[in-house]
Parts: structure tokens; C-alpha cells; sequence
């Protein structure tokens, strides 16, 4: 799965899970840029990323990620496209 199409499928997840039908993602993207992106909804936004392309992070894994690309560059390594 190439960049364009992980963005593809994280967008409907990202916008549930943080109630915005508007909301952008972008490879520099944070929880600081969302004001209702806190530690509750980013633990619901991993387990519906999870969910929604069949993969799972260990928490070592979570703990490296600081944004919205560096999860679709995982995202990408475990789905073998790295």
C-alpha cells in the first residue's frame, strides 16, 4: 500500500474518531494541532487504525511515533512497503 492510499484510509478514521468531517491529515500533523486529539482519544484512534487495516502496534512501536507520518511510514513497514 503506497503513501497516497495509507493516507486514503487513515482520513475516515482519524475524522470518526476525532468528530471532524473536515479534518486534513498531513505527514506533520500532531495531537497538539487537534484540540480534541487527547490521550483518551489517541488510545481510541490506534485501536480503530488497527482495526480498520488489519495490523497492530506493540507499545514500543507507539511510543516512537510523534506524528501523523511517521504512523503512515509504520503503517507502511507493516504492511511491507518500507
Amino acid at each position: 500500500m503506497d503513501s497516497a492510499a495509507i493516507y486514503e484510509k487513515l482520513t475516515p478514521v482519524f475524522r470518526d474518531v476525532l468528530d471532524d468531517d473536515a479534518l486534513e491529515l498531513t505527514p506533520a500533523l500532531t495531537a497538539k494541532d487537534v484540540d480534541e486529539w487527547d490521550s483518551l482519544t489517541h488510545v481510541r484512534l490506534i485501536l480503530s487504525v488497527e482495526k480498520a487495516l488489519g495490523i497492530h502496534f506493540a507499545t514500543a512501536e507507539l511510543a516512537q511515533f510523534e506524528n501523523v507520518g511517521q504512523l503512515a511510514d509504520m503503517i507502511a513497514d507493516k504492511l511491507g512497503d518500507a
